[in-house]
């Protein structure tokens, strides 16, 4: 290995740049502020259950 122990780390991620750089009309949208209500939800409704499971 003469060109060292890192060789082509940087093409290697070329293509995964390109792939999450690509913007697809298909995909799903979710609104962050969505998913941070259905988290902060989810968490109260696990602390209810496990206050009524004790």
């Amino acid at each position: 290995m003469s060109s060292g122990s890192n060789s082509g780390g940087l093409m290697s991620s070329a293509g995964l740049v390109r792939y999450f750089d690509s913007d697809d009309r298909d995909a799903i949208t979710i609104n962050p502020k969505t998913v941070l209500a259905f988290c902060v939800l989810f968490g109260v409704f696990v602390q209810i259950l496990s206050l009524t499971a004790a």
